[in-house]
């Protein structure tokens, strides 16, 4: 067993939310939620504003009473508990760091309050101050800490006394594209090293790609799915996992199924996808970006290709690539990322697009119309 496994086996607690709801009043932030979080996991709950992930944490941290349901850390009940007997690490936003006290006094607060002896107390902060990069800032306060700086104390401080679940609402959320990523390169290594369960809150898909385990995407109080990064970009189980995870091209139109296919009709031309129908209602064949050839009018394609017409739009060059997005006869916007060719297509060029039958994902259409 490596070094990472055995941290997490010893230090991380699962978590199991079983059939949590959340009303203010008539309203529903929270709608029948359950799933399991594995002890070390980092786990990213993804979402808009509004579709209850960071009331799923506020309830896991006690900071919010649920109406219905049951929270449990390890093998024990946590819903009656207050947030203070909880033990668990907590992360916010906007650091809420003491003004008036140094770095070294924040990180220590939580063992100060838990009667750590100060010997210990200083092992252990001087500890953590490494793990974050920062022993050299010990007698700093705050106000002379850049932004990155006050978001790695905050962190030592949420880990120092080795809670075995950490929460993390938004925490990069307030900073710069390029020290935001630097950070998330951090938090992975500190999660590496730990082996504490993370429960992290975004709504930035990229983020939540680039740190998860695993990601449950939120919608509406409810959750539409949860799976790892790839299985939610190449396998969503919805219109709304679809558009939210990655960029798409959704084709809409009347449908029919034969030979354990799925036929639309889409600018009066058959577009095939593998499977019978979501349900009963509407269908959608939803396309990713990279899956999507554009080539010159007529030329020949392999058998199981679906093939569509119409014209360049938009031209982005992205260094590694070309992003193309090509209007169709009935207004439909298909999008595609192709290596850089000798004969870029330019704005205004007809073009056909096309792609693998394999590649279409056939989902229930929910009617909407972008992302979210």
């Amino acid at each position: 067993m490596n070094m990472t496994t055995t941290a997490r086996t010893r230090r991380g607690a699962a978590i199991e939310i079983h059939s949590v709801k959340k009303y203010y009043g008539s309203f529903a932030a929270l709608e029948d939620v359950s799933m399991r979080i594995e002890a070390g996991e980092f786990m990213t709950f993804l979402g808009p504003s509004g579709s209850g992930k960071t009331t799923t944490l506020n309830l896991i941290a006690g900071f919010t009473d649920l109406t219905e349901g049951d929270i449990r850390l390890g093998d024990r009940s946590i819903s009656a508990l207050p947030a203070y007997k909880r033990n668990i690490g907590v992360v916010f936003q906007h650091y809420a760091l003491f003004p008036h006290m140094t770095v070294f006094k924040n990180v220590a607060y939580p063992l100060k309050l838990r009667g750590v002896p100060s010997a210990e107390r200083e092992r252990l902060v001087k500890q953590a101050l490494a793990m974050v990069r920062l022993e050299d800032f010990a007698h700093r306060y705050p106000s002379e800490l850049s932004g990155g700086q006050q978001q790695r104390v905050a962190l030592a401080r949420a880990v120092v006394f080795d809670p075995p679940l950490l929460l993390m609402d938004e925490p990069l959320g307030a900073l710069d594209k390029k020290l935001r990523e630097w950070l998330q390169l951090e938090i992975k290594r500190i999660h590496r090293e730990l082996g504490t369960t993370f429960v992290y809150v975004t709504h930035d898909q990229e983020e939540a790609l680039v740190l998860s385990d695993r990601i449950a995407v939120f919608n509406r109080g409810r959750i539409e799915q949860i799976g790892t990064g790839h299985e939610l970009y190449t396998n969503p189980a919805t219109l709304f996992v679809g558009r939210f995870i990655g960029e798409s091209t959704i084709l809409r139109g009347p449908h029919e199924t034969r030979n354990g296919e799925t036929a639309l009709s889409v600018a009066g031309i058959k577009v095939v996808a593998p499977g019978a129908p979501v349900g009963s209602g509407p269908q959608t064949i939803l396309v990713r970006p990279e899956k999507i050839t554009i080539d010159v009018p007529g030329k020949e394609q392999p058998a199981g290709t679906n093939r569509l017409r119409g014209r360049v739009t938009e031209s982005l060059y992205l260094g590694s690539g070309t992003k193309y997005e090509v209007q169709l006869a009935d207004g439909t916007l298909v999008v595609s990322r192709m290596p850089v060719a000798e004969r870029p297509f330019s704005i205004g060029d007809e073009v056909d697009v096309s792609w693998q039958i394999s590649d279409s994902k056939l989902l229930a259409d929910d009617g909407s119309t972008e992302s979210a």
